[in-house]
C-alpha cells in the first residue's frame, strides 16, 4: 500500500507510481521478469513475476529490487510503500478511492467497497500448477487441508480502525464478510471438494454466476476471478491460486512462506499422510472452523478434530497450530531448505501479526502505531524481519 512518508495515511496515487514506471500513464508496467498493476483502489498496487518461476529463491532479490525502485519514485511525491494486510487506522467510507473502470464500477455497484473487506487489505498470491483432472483432484484436495493453518504462519492483520481487532488476522475476517449480498461467491472461504473441472463449474462457478447475474445483466464480473474462495480453480492459467496469506514485511519472508506453502502442499498431493479419498472426506464445516480458529488464534489456535490431523500426519487427537506446522515443516524440508530459518523463526517468535502486539501493546495510540508501521516500513525498504521490540 502507498503512504505519505510523513503521516502514513494512504496516498490514493497509484496511477503516478505505474506512470513514472511507464513513462507514460499505464495500469500495467513489465519490468524484465517483474510486472506491476493497479488494484481496485487507488492506494494498492500488486508486483508479481510476470511468468511461472520453477525456484522461489531467486525471486527474493527481484522482488526486493522492485520494492526499493517504487520506494524511489514514490519518495518523489513524498510518498513511500507500507507492507502488511491492513493499513492501521485507514477509514474506508472517506478514503477510499477507486481506480476507473467497468469493472470496478460494478463491484462497488453491487457490494459497496468502501469497507475494510475492500479497500484495505493485501494478501500474497501463490499460484501452483496442474495438467488435467486427475492432477487438479489431488491438487485442489492438498491445497483445502492448508487453507485452514496458513493464519498460524502469515497472520499480519491484528490492528484496523486504530484498534486492535481481537483477531491476528482481521483481514480474513473482512474478507469472509465481502460478499454477503451474494454468498455463493465467497462460500465458506475454504473450498469445497470437487474432483474436475466440470463438477467445478457446475458446483461452485455456475450457482456464482446464476446467483450474480441479476445484479450483474450485462455479465461484467461472470468470470472466473469473481469466485473469491480462500483457493480459487484458475483454469485460465492451469493453476490453483491461494488467496489466503496476508501480506508480510518484505518479501523474503513473503517468499519463505510461500515455499513452505508449497513444499507442504506437495506432501500432501503426494498422500504422504493420508490417501486422496480420506483428504477429500474432510468436511468443508470442519475445515472453516479451524480456519475460524487461526484467524482468531494464530499460531496458538488448538485444532482439535482427529480426521483432519490423521490426515496431516498428526497421531494425537489434539495439537495447536504451531505444533501442525513444525510437524509438517519438518517432512518437508529437505537438504536444510533455504526458507527454514525464516519459518524457524515465525515458529519461535509468532507470526507477524502477533510480533505487531508485542510492539504496539492492546491499547495503542496513534503515535505508537506511526512508530511501529514506520519501523515495518524500514523492514519493507531494507528486507529484514520485524521481531517486534526496540
Amino acid at each position: 500500500m502507498i503512504v505519505d512518508c510523513e503521516t502514513l495515511d494512504v496516498r490514493p496515487i497509484a496511477e503516478r507510481l505505474l506512470a513514472s514506471f511507464a513513462g507514460r500513464e499505464a495500469s500495467d508496467v513489465e519490468r524484465g521478469p517483474m510486472g506491476w498493476s493497479n488494484e481496485l483502489v487507488r492506494h494498492v498496487v500488486e508486483v508479481k513475476n510476470a511468468q511461472p518461476a520453477a525456484r522461489l529463491a531467486p525471486l527474493i532479490p527481484r522482488f526486493h529490487d522492485e520494492v526499493r525502485a517504487a520506494d524511489a519514485l514514490l519518495a518523489e511525491f513524498g510518498a513511500r510503500l507500507m507492507p502488511g494486510a491492513m493499513h492501521p487506522w485507514m477509514d474506508p467510507v472517506h478514503e477510499t478511492e477507486l481506480w476507473d473502470g467497468e469493472i470496478y464500477a460494478t463491484y462497488d455497484r453491487i457490494y459497496d467497497c468502501r469497507t475494510h473487506g475492500w479497500a484495505n487489505l493485501q494478501s500474497m498470491h501463490v499460484n501452483l500448477p496442474f495438467a488435467g483432472d486427475s492432477e487438479f483432484a489431488r491438487l485442489h484436495a492438498a491445497i483445502r487441508l492448508l487453507v485452514p493453518l496458513l493464519p498460524a504462519l502469515a497472520a499480519s492483520s491484528p490492528i484496523a480502525d486504530g484498534a486492535w481487532r481481537g483477531l491476528l488476522d482481521y483481514r480474513l475476517d473482512a474478507y469472509r464478510n465481502n460478499c454477503t449480498v451474494t454468498p455463493s461467491v465467497g462460500g465458506r472461504v475454504v473450498p469445497e471438494t470437487v474432483e474436475t473441472q466440470a463438477e467445478y463449474d457446475a458446483k461452485i462457478l455456475r450457482p456464482m454466476y446464476d446467483e450474480i447475474a441479476r445484479h450483474d445483466t450485462a455479465s461484467v464480473l461472470q468470470h472466473e476471478w469473481l469466485n473469491s474462495r480462500g483457493a480459487i480453480a484458475r483454469f485460465d492459467r492451469a493453476a490453483i491460486e491461494i488467496r489466503v496469506i496476508d501480506v508480510q514485511e518484505c518479501p523474503h519472508i513473503d517468499l519463505a512462506i510461500a515455499a513452505a506453502a508449497r513444499a507442504v502442499t506437495r506432501s500432501l498431493f503426494e498422500e504422504r499422510y493420508a490417501p486422496l479419498d480420506e483428504q477429500q472426506g474432510i468436511g468443508t464445516e470442519v475445515l472453516e472452523q479451524v480456519l475460524l480458529a487461526t484467524m482468531r488464534d494464530a499460531d496458538e489456535a488448538v485444532i482439535d478434530d482427529a480426521e483432519y490431523l490423521h490426515a496431516l500426519g498428526i497421531a494425537s487427537g489434539r495439537a495447536t497450530a504451531r505444533d501442525v506446522w513444525a510437524s509438517l515443516l519438518d517432512d518437508a524440508s529437505a537438504n536444510h531448505a533455504w526458507w527454514q530459518p525464516t519459518l524457524d523463526a515465525i515458529l519461535r517468535e509468532g507470526p507477524l501479526a502477533r510480533r505487531i502486539l508485542r510492539a504496539t501493546g492492546p491499547s495503542p495510540d496513534r503515535g505508537r502505531l506511526r512508530d511501529v508501521y514506520g519501523r515495518l516500513c524500514e523492514c519493507l525498504r531494507d528486507g529484514h524481519m520485524f521481531h517486534g521490540r526496540e
